[in-house]
């Protein structure tokens, strides 16, 4: 004969508590939504009872025009989709290489860590539409032999501005990892080579992998200042409609686009901050 174990039941004070929580969270829920819509609704009147309401509105929001423009818009967009790809890579690498040359200890490295320092302060002061012009415009008034198109020259402007952010960024996440760590990895045998790879990069990676994607989101915005130095991208397709139709909606087509381009980086940025804070949340509580 064997003696079972009792089936777990909650007690009553606990039903109650979770009783009282799912009655909050629908209170909330019901009062996020209605000041939603009532804030909805005053920004409606507001705006569409505006006087120029219905000259705007034909301006900036022509269904037809929107229709026509459509197509060519989103053969420009493929253009920056894979200049996005391409410079956030390259920007990657790069901030990763000036973040690491700046926390390099030894004397004999200074002249490195004094060219990494200036050129983070250089290009993280400097507007990224000068830069864009001095390389698209400037680079090709040399004319030397070999010089890249305007679109690579535009992508390597894209590159060393937010190259110099994410540098800071990476930098902030290797100094964020305790001295302790890498003494130890040193006490047993590692060379900084490996230490840098296997204990302190992939720690610093993960801390600051909330702003790297911030600053991946805005790149991915300012790929539409390629527009800028003449390659045919979406902005530059909504600038050509709408000189043609003398309307701006092809512009408000091109600004959708880009936001739905965005949504799905904007919501992994989300999730990785929810579960930063969560981790660091969890690791305080234990």
């Amino acid at each position: 004969m064997t003696a079972t174990t009792p089936a777990y039941e909650v007690s009553a004070l606990q039903r109650e508590r979770l009783a009282y929580r799912r009655r909050q969270t629908i209170t909330s829920i019901v009062i996020a939504a209605a000041s939603t819509a009532v804030l909805g609704v005053l920004a409606v009147v507001a705006i569409t009872g505006a006087p120029g309401w219905d000259r705007v509105r034909e301006t900036f929001l022509n269904a037809e025009v929107a229709r026509e423009s459509l197509p060519e818009i989103l053969r420009g967009l493929w253009l920056n989709v894979q200049l996005l790809f391409f410079c956030a890579i390259g920007a990657l690498l790069l901030g990763l290489g000036v973040a690491v040359l700046r926390t390099l200890r030894p004397a004999v490295f200074f002249p490195l860590r004094a060219l990494a320092t200036s050129y983070t302060y250089l290009f993280r002061g400097m507007p990224l539409l000068i830069v864009l012009y001095l390389l698209t415009f400037g680079v090709p008034g040399l004319r030397l032999q070999g010089t890249p198109p305007l679109l690579v020259l535009g992508g390597i402007a894209l590159v060393i501005t937010y190259g110099a952010y994410l540098a800071e960024v990476f930098r902030a996440g290797i100094e964020s990892v305790h001295p302790s760590q890498r003494a130890a990895a040193r006490s047993l045998g590692l060379t900084y080579r490996q230490t840098m790879r296997h204990v302190v990069l992939p720690q610093a990676v993960r801390r600051v992998a909330p702003p790297l994607l911030n600053d991946l989101v805005a790149l991915q915005k300012d790929v539409g200042l390629i527009s800028l130095a003449g390659p045919i991208d979406a902005i530059r397709v909504a600038q050509i409609q709408t000189a043609e139709t003398y309307n701006y909606t092809p512009y408000v087509v091109a600004g959708v686009l880009f936001v739905l381009m965005a949504i799905p980086l904007i919501a992994v940025t989300d999730w990785v901050t929810l579960r930063a804070a969560r981790r660091q949340s969890a690791e305080g509580s234990a």
